[in-house]
């Protein structure tokens, strides 16, 4: 079974306290559901279009365990903390 990828890119953080609350609740939900942060913070070097906003790789043992862990219950309650504290996309990706 492959591997999944989470990576979530933010576009605009517009209420850093709410980002702070999310990150208290996300973090643990996610790594409950057996999520690996492999990188998270600004970005080190930045090509194409050059957002310098907040990036995050999660690795899970498959995308199945992914979708639970965005979906479940202790992540939909960190969404909610978060709320329109950020601008920001997430993609789910199987690895090679």
């Amino acid at each position: 079974m492959a591997k999944a990828y989470w990576m979530a890119f933010y576009t605009e953080i517009r209420d850093p306290e709410k980002v702070a609350a999310y990150a208290a609740l996300g973090g643990p939900a996610i790594t409950a559901a057996g999520g690996r942060f492999l990188a998270r913070g600004l970005p080190s070097v930045t090509y194409e279009a050059g957002l310098e906003e907040r990036t995050t790789l999660i690795e899970f043992d498959s995308l199945e365990a992914a979708v639970a862990a965005h979906d479940s219950p202790a992540y939909q309650e960190a969404l909610a903390a978060l709320g329109d504290g950020a601008v920001r996309e997430i993609r789910i990706s199987e690895g090679a």
